[in-house]
């Protein structure tokens, strides 16, 4: 699916992982309204209503913000929470942060490259891993197999 706004946005890059120091300030002229939100304020889409939700086809998951690698498509399941979510990240493409907003105790799950928020990470996933990266569809953009 081809990301519209990566027209429009300077850092983003599916191959370049260096790391970017971008001011929210400039985010915010750059991206869209939904995305800005989510990605640069740690709002979060509503449950059901994500794109990648009922997804299922053969790719890569990137960053809607930079285009850094964040999941292979193989490592999506169907968890029924409401959001995408994966068993396992790129160990290059995302790191995680304490979160304790809303008197609850959760993990951040962040982009390496633009630390823009993507979701959080929970204990309850499948084997392998037992992990569930719980994430918005805002914050992701799918590059099916048969587009490379």
């Amino acid at each position: 699916m081809e990301n519209k706004e990566a027209k429009n946005n300077p850092y983003y890059s599916r191959t370049d992982t260096s790391k970017l120091d971008v001011s929210n300030e400039e985010w915010k002229k750059i991206l869209a309204p939904d995305l800005y939100a989510i990605s640069r304020e740690a709002a979060t889409e509503r449950a059901f209503t994500g794109k990648y939700n009922e997804f299922d086809e053969l790719g890569d998951y990137y960053c809607a913000v930079c285009g850094n690698h964040l999941f292979r498509s193989t490592s999506k399941f169907s968890s029924s929470c409401g959001w995408p979510s994966f068993f396992e990240a790129d160990k290059e493409g995302v790191y995680y942060k304490r979160d304790t907003a809303y008197g609850m105790e959760r993990v951040e799950v962040l982009c390496k490259r633009c630390d823009s928020h993507l979701g959080h990470v929970f204990e309850d996933g499948p084997k392998p891993t037992g992990l569930r990266y719980c994430m918005n569809s805002i914050s992701l953009e799918f590059v099916g197999d048969s587009e490379k």
